[in-house]
Order: C-alpha cells, then structure tokens, then sequence
C-alpha cells in the first residue's frame, strides 16, 4: 500500500480528531469579545487574555506540522539513532492504540521481516473524543488483531522489535503500564528492543500544548516503569525538542 501521506495531513489530523476543543476555545473566545463589549474592564487585560487563548489554540497545530509534516518523523530516519542491526531482524510487533498510521510504512522499511500488528484500544476505557474519532479513519494492517494491554497473543522471546508509537500513554494507570511492558519484555529476544516515542510532560510541550501537555508522562514515570517491567537499559534519544525516542532492552 502507498505509504506517501498527504500535505499537512498531521496537523490535519490534529484539527479533526481534536475539534471539541476548538470549538469550544472558539466559543470561549467569542463570549469574552461579547463581555468586552458590554462591560467595561482594561483593554490591556482584554487583549492579554485573547492572545493567551490565540496561542493556546495554535501554537499546537504549529508544533504539530512542525513534527508530523516536516521533521521527517514518518520517514523514519530517526531509527539511523536507534543502532538496529537489521540483518538480525526477522520479527516485528508494532502496537497501536487505535489509530495505526505505521505499520506499512514499517513493512516498507523492512520489507523483509514478519510484521504483526496489534491494537490494544479498548472502548470501555479509552472514551476520549480524539481517540473515537481516529480510529474511524484508521487504515487497518491486515490481520491486525486486538488485545488486552495484560496479555499479548505470543511466545515467549519470539521478537526482536517492538515499536510503541505514540500509543502507550494512552494507558492511563500506571500499574496497567507497567503489566503492559511486562508482556512486551517477556516477548523481547534476549538481544531485542522495545523502540517507544511520546511526547513528554516537560516545558518544551508545555510551551507547544499548554495545558494539553498533562495528557503525557514525565521521562521519570516512563523509566519508572520500565524499570518496573524487567528492563535492563533505558535509553533516551531526543527527535525534535518536543519528541522522545526511548530504546529499552530486555
């Protein structure tokens, strides 16, 4: 399948699956103009307050073309950092949380391993608007099948990749994350790795979502809890100040 994605399609993305906040924002903003204009109160605040609210609604889709569109983030050269010896790789997992936009962009890059693909969305406990939404224009690897984040369909030490993209902070319990990559390092060969990127609760994605960045994990709660999980090495690599690379070993 083409794997060539669309102009601006990540901030795209962004504005679809994330438009009850702009509406919302936008409403908010049109009631402070109205206020301004019936009652009397500074313009200096007035103003402030409206480019606060401006920033806050797009400085993220800034940030997001500046990821999704032009750093090359889905060409994957970021994997050059990652020290994969692609002669020793016959096995890959790639595990989504709804909306896979990887996996043949992955099959494209390593045409040929054996690529299985898994979802771990569950309706009941992933009830955000964003995530609804993405998934019904999520394109479906075939035969991707889903799972429970406790249990994951595979022999013991049969991968040598895992890629955890842009997913696993979708596990909102800390203690699930941790079941979760327990599986993934009881599936990892001896000589395998886990490839996981996020976005990290920190100032760079503070200043990019503002609030919104409190939807992410801090660098300490992911260690954390890779370390918890049985993981000998965690490894960070920077993509972007707003984008971390994290590469664990068994």
């Amino acid at each position: 399948m083409e794997t060539k994605r669309r102009k601006f399609q990540g901030v795209l993305n962004i504005l679809s699956f994330n438009r009850h906040f702009y509406i919302i924002g936008i409403g908010v903003l049109a009631l402070i103009t109205a206020s301004h204009q019936i009652f009397e109160w500074s313009d200096l605040l007035y103003w402030l307050i409206i480019a606060a609210f401006l920033y806050g609604l797009i400085m993220p889709l800034i940030v997001s073309a500046y990821i999704y569109d032009f750093s090359g983030y889905y060409e994957f050269q970021w994997l050059k950092d990652c020290s994969i010896d692609e002669s020793k790789v016959t096995n890959i997992l790639n595990i989504n949380a709804g909306f896979d936009e990887t996996s043949y962009i992955i099959k494209d890059k390593f045409p040929q391993v054996h690529l299985k693909v898994f979802d771990f969305y569950d309706a009941k406990r992933h009830t955000e608007p964003a995530i609804v939404r993405a998934r019904k224009v999520s394109i479906v690897y075939p035969d991707t099948q889903q799972i429970h984040t406790s249990s994951i369909p595979l022999p013991d030490q049969s991968v040598d990749l895992i890629f955890l993209l842009s997913a696993v902070h979708e596990i909102r319990s800390n203690e699930e994350k941790v079941l979760f990559l327990k599986e993934c390092h009881r599936l990892c060969k001896t000589d395998g790795k886990i490839i996981m990127v996020e976005h990290l609760r920190d100032f760079p994605n503070f200043l990019a979502f503002s609030v919104g960045f409190t939807h992410f994990f801090s660098k300490t709660v992911w260690k954390n809890a890779f370390i918890n999980a049985g993981f000998a090495s965690f490894k960070e690599v920077k993509f972007t100040p707003f984008m971390s690379i994290f590469i664990c070993t068994p």
